[in-house]
């Protein structure tokens, strides 16, 4: 089940790595870990940040982070507004950074240092303004063998 691949240590871990990567933007960042992907993993991806509402953010600046385990596929993907200020080779450069760490068993570690990078980029480009709300859960979101997130 997926909300057993992490311990709940770990998780905690992971949920603070969020919430310090927004603390000065006003970009949403969410994980979203599930066993299987029978899909393309940024074409799940892309159905998965549907799901969670992180189209509706309001300057376009989600990251979502996404990861089959099982499966052994992840994704990343950034909405439109984040998208259009940072080059492709920033989430190239992501993708590598996780799956050098995924390939040593590493993925608190990996996903934890790619948040933390996404947070950079959202500051860089999106930094916190006095009126900022935190739009979206800093919870880890977990799929079904249904694809479905729970």
């Amino acid at each position: 089940m997926a909300k057993t691949f992490f311990t709940e240590t770990q998780q905690a871990q992971i949920i603070e790595s969020i919430r310090l990567a927004e603390l000065n933007t006003s970009g949403e960042i969410r994980l979203h870990i599930e066993a299987h992907c029978e899909i393309e993993p940024y074409e799940r991806a892309k159905i998965v940040f549907e799901e969670l509402g992180m189209h509706a953010t309001e300057q376009k600046n989600g990251v979502l982070f996404y990861l089959a385990y099982d499966d052994h596929k992840f994704a990343i993907l950034g909405d439109k507004g984040i998208h259009e200020k940072v080059s492709q080779q920033f989430w190239d450069s992501e993708k590598e950074l996780l799956l050098t760490f995924f390939k040593q068993s590493k993925f608190v570690e990996g996903i934890c240092l790619a948040i933390a990078q996404a947070g950079e980029k959202l500051k860089e480009y999106f930094p916190y303004q006095s009126n900022d709300t935190n739009e979206l859960s800093n919870d880890i979101s977990y799929g079904n063998e249904g694809g479905k997130h729970e």
